[in-house]
């Protein structure tokens, strides 16, 4: 019996979302904590069981209220060819951002992924007004997934998972974690991922915006640590 390809485009699109998610890209997110490192020298997290409070409650009450609502509005924008609106949506995550490290990391990973793709040939025309001022790294997340059309759920999805990978494997360098124990928290918030993938598709414009007040004192408290491997 023959087996046969149903869906080419859908393949594309996985393997797409899949490359925009290796640790192997080349935009250097494996050299930012995102505030964690600060947390693990302040002993705010100091175990298993704590990294996974901890970041059970990043993921609840900032992607879940940020990036992951704002790649779906800004992978729509794209794909209506709306460069208002990304513009607009790329500066207020800008202005998301609490510290100074948390605003150089958006930054400075979106110039990344912005050289990566223009030397894929990826990037909008430099003379046709789509790409935003300072585009951060969600925005060009967002423009990378609708260019390979992925589904925006499967976006998020993605993205999400790329954030607790890339969580996990500064615990495993910091804490240090054990591998064992970073795969048991994969366990562990896999399904947080989708749920909250799921809330974030249903909210409105007003009712976006973190609320991590620990984060963002830590992250503050990370610029003058004495010895760091992070730069967030």
């Amino acid at each position: 019996m023959a087996i046969t390809t149903d869906n080419p485009t859908g393949d594309l699109a996985l393997l797409g979302l899949l490359q925009l998610v290796s640790p192997a890209l080349p935009i250097g997110a494996f050299a930012w904590s995102q505030g964690l490192e600060s947390a693990f020298e302040l002993q705010w997290v100091t175990n298993e069981a704590e990294l996974g409070q901890w970041l059970e409650g990043v993921l609840d009450d900032g992607l879940t209220r940020c990036e992951l609502p704002l790649l779906a509005r800004l992978q729509t924008a794209w794909a209506e060819g709306d460069s208002a609106t990304v513009a607009s949506w790329n500066q207020w995550l800008h202005a998301t951002r609490e510290t100074a490290e948390l605003t150089d990391e958006d930054v400075r990973l979106g110039a990344a992924l912005v050289r990566l793709l223009k030397s894929l040939a990826l990037l909008p025309q430099a003379d046709d007004g789509q790409l935003p001022a300072e585009p951060g790294y969600v925005t060009m997340f967002a423009w990378a997934a609708h260019l390979r059309n992925v589904p925006v759920r499967q976006t998020l999805l993605g993205f999400a998972w790329a954030w607790l990978e890339n969580q996990l494997a500064v615990a495993c360098k910091a804490m240090p974690l054990g591998h064992t124990a970073a795969q048991r928290l994969t366990e562990q918030l896999r399904p947080k991922l989708v749920a909250a993938v799921d809330k974030a598709l249903g909210l409105s414009d007003d009712e976006l915006g973190p609320v991590l007040p620990g984060l963002a004192l830590g992250s503050a408290l990370h610029e003058t640590q004495y010895s760091r491997l992070f730069r967030s």
